[in-house]
């Protein structure tokens, strides 16, 4: 249950960002359209690239400060701070400073994520995918207690489908996280994260769709933004393992 000896800090670290990553994103939906929080949490690749350069010792290239840029874009197009785009734009149902709010919450678990792939990475197969997922689950248990007890939170949603929902998410999340951490350890994380730039198109379509929510053309520019340069870094990760 604890794992190998010599890839248990790795693991505890996995925990720790894994569970700290799904905290700020869950956070950031509640600030902001959960489609623009969708698209600052998928350009984790960039910061992938990044940190596998600084901590696996990986190549970078000229590209990587272009993809970067172009990152750094969408998600001020997303967030809209007012010293540039002025007081008059509307956040909707979103107030301004939940707007801003959700997006340095959304931009920090992005971090997390792309630091939970390096750890994964960095581990390997030497660490069943199942272990993994144990210690993501025990840490997000705690921090979550620690969460809620510092903010003075405790208390039970209503009954009925609130209950029913919260169920869903847990089965949901971890079925991701088993998912995610299975197809690193048998895949590159250039096509792992190729397809899960697929999250900015379902984000947007089951906002409209359950929410009747439309994204204004700021939101769909950032998220453009984004969306190129995730792609970018995906397709030259994988281009250059083929070649």
């Amino acid at each position: 249950m604890l794992g190998p000896k010599g890839q248990r800090v790795w693991v505890c670290m996995r925990g720790i960002l894994g569970a700290s990553a799904m905290m700020l994103i869950f956070y950031a939906i509640q600030q902001m359209p959960m489609a623009d929080a969708t698209v600052i949490m998928t350009s984790n690749p960039v910061f992938v690239s990044i940190f596998a350069c600084i901590f696996l010792k990986e190549k970078c290239n000229w590209w990587d400060p272009i993809f970067i840029i172009f990152t750094l874009t969408g998600v001020v197009l997303i967030a809209r701070p007012r010293f540039i785009f002025g007081s008059g734009d509307s956040g909707s149902e979103f107030d301004y400073m939940g707007r801003v709010r959700g997006t340095l919450a959304a931009f920090a678990g992005a971090i997390c994520v792309a630091l939970t792939i390096i750890v994964i990475r960095k581990m390997g197969k030497s660490v069943n995918y199942l272990i993994s997922i144990w210690y993501y689950s025990m840490t997000g248990i705690i921090l979550s207690v620690i969460a809620v007890s510092v903010t003075h939170e405790w208390r039970l949603p209503n009954c009925g489908m609130d209950r029913a929902f919260l169920i869903l998410i847990g089965v949901s999340g971890m079925l991701s996280q088993i998912f995610l951490t299975k197809a690193l350890q048998i895949e590159k994380a250039g096509p792992v994260a190729l397809m899960r730039t697929t999250d900015v198109l379902l984000a947007f379509l089951l906002q409209y769709l359950f929410f009747n929510y439309i994204p204004t053309w700021w939101s769909l520019g950032g998220a453009l933004c984004v969306t190129i340069s995730t792609t970018g870094i995906a397709i030259r990760k994988w281009y250059s393992i083929v070649s």
